[in-house]
């Protein structure tokens, strides 16, 4: 089956090349689909800003297989359909009287796509959406199912979550899941930036997510605060508390935000910032974020505030948040707990690309991974360097892959084809075999 849309991402700076979009109702009709066809990449939503997802070949979305979340017998964990998006996931688990540890700021990504590209939401204690895959199945170039879980497969495991689309097409993911429990948000006003760097870990430690917005002209922020009501809060309460509810970009109306003032309500409708039955924006924006090792974020603060004038011009918001450590060999939180730097630009590339220029060459040297669904200046190699991993990466993709179905510009420019270069010395690893499922 083909269709026709989306002919561009949700922000419209990227219009897809493909020659055809293929929208399968089955899974066994995708296996047909991926055997028959000589290159193919999947996508998910679309809320992607760089070209991770784009093909000058085949495109296959994955929103027309059965909607299934399976909530295992010991409800420790729940497989869910690829082409889900949390919103409709965090329902669902709800409903059960589950919930998830960390939800990203939009509930209405993907959730192949989000784990894919290392999205995340916000916490001390939280790792990336992509932290809490522990097995998936994917359908590999000819066609058969692939299944990886971290209990079975715990080499080769790693390397395929945060992946880019570039093993397979991932069908089923198995998430892990808790017990369902209440969030009351509250916003903190006018809150010095000087301060959110000198007192770093009390603000991020101040609540379970903890999110600082600034323009970094002004000097200040606002600082979202999502308190789980079962766990003690932080004692931090610098600023003033807001007075009515809050939209993270100055100026905008509230009513797409997720309930603030203290009013403790289920967590899928408080860890977002934005309501999932609301378009939070017509997406007229373009966005960056970078991964900082935790300890430099005084230091890139300091050093952003110092383009506060360049930045603020093309800048709709910037968000601060706090992402702990994993171990997943292309996740930008690879094996350090990390500050993340987030810019919601003005659709405006020729206005904001000198100016992502000149915040790159302040976070680069202070160890800064780009996320990979968002714009980045940094050359392809230069941010696969910043990975231990890569060379292993590259290596599994040829296993899995070896002909590149699943491969496109944006994977081949990171890891090119070729030889494969010698793992990374500090991280070998025994080779291991992958099972095919019939």
């Amino acid at each position: 089956m083909s269709a026709r849309e989306p002919a561009a991402n949700w922000a419209g700076n990227v219009v897809y090349a493909r020659k055809r979009l293929h929208r399968p109702g089955s899974v066994e009709e995708l296996r047909r689909l991926v055997a028959r066809t000589a290159r193919i990449r999947a996508l998910g939503s679309g809320h992607s800003f760089s070209l991770v997802a784009d093909t000058v070949d085949d495109q296959v979305v994955l929103d027309g297989l059965p909607p299934e979340v399976v909530v295992a017998p010991d409800r420790s964990t729940a497989t869910v359909a690829a082409g889900l998006r949390y919103g409709d996931v965090a329902a669902a688990l709800h409903r059960s009287g589950l919930a998830l540890a960390n939800l990203a700021s939009l509930p209405h990504i993907s959730v192949a796509g989000s784990v894919a590209t290392g999205t995340h939401g916000s916490g001390d204690g939280q790792q990336c959406l992509s932290g809490a895959v522990t097995a998936l199945e994917l359908v590999g170039p000819d066609g058969g199912t692939v299944r990886l879980s971290r209990a079975d497969d715990p080499e080769v495991f790693p390397g395929a979550v945060v992946a880019l689309g570039a093993l397979g097409v991932v069908t089923r993911l198995t998430l892990a899941v808790e017990p369902a429990y209440r969030v009351a948000q509250r916003v903190r006003v006018d809150v010095p930036l000087e301060e959110v760097a000198d007192r770093y870990d009390e603000v991020f430690g101040a609540a379970y997510s903890v999110s600082a917005f600034t323009d970094w002209r002004s000097g200040r922020a606002d600082v979202w605060l999502k308190h789980r009501v079962d766990r003690p809060a932080g004692t931090w309460s610098g600023g003033r508390p807001a007075d009515r509810p809050m939209h993270p970009v100055p100026g905008m109306p509230a009513g797409s935000s997720t309930p603030q003032l203290g009013v403790a309500g289920p967590w899928h409708e408080r860890l977002p910032h934005f309501r999932p039955d609301l378009t939070p924006g017509a997406g007229a924006e373009l966005q960056s974020e970078y991964y900082l090792p935790r300890e430099a974020a005084p230091a890139a603060i300091a050093a952003v505030r110092e383009l506060g004038e360049l930045v603020a011009p093309v800048l709709h918001v910037a968000e601060l948040r706090t992402v702990r450590a994993d171990d997943l060999w292309l996740s930008p939180a690879y094996r350090r707990d990390s500050a993340t730097f987030h810019f919601t630009w003005v659709r405006d590339l020729p206005a904001v690309r000198p100016v992502l220029e000149a915040v790159e060459r302040r976070l680069m040297p202070l160890g800064a991974r780009p996320h990979w669904g968002k714009l980045t200046a940094a050359a392809p190699a230069a941010t696969a360097a910043g990975y231990r991993r890569a060379a292993d990466f590259a290596a599994l993709a040829h296993r899995l892959d070896p002909d590149g179905k699943f491969r496109n510009g944006f994977v081949d420019a990171l890891f090119p084809r070729g030889p494969h270069p010698a793992p990374h010395p500090t991280d070998t690893h025994r080779p291991v075999s992958v099972r095919e499922n019939p």
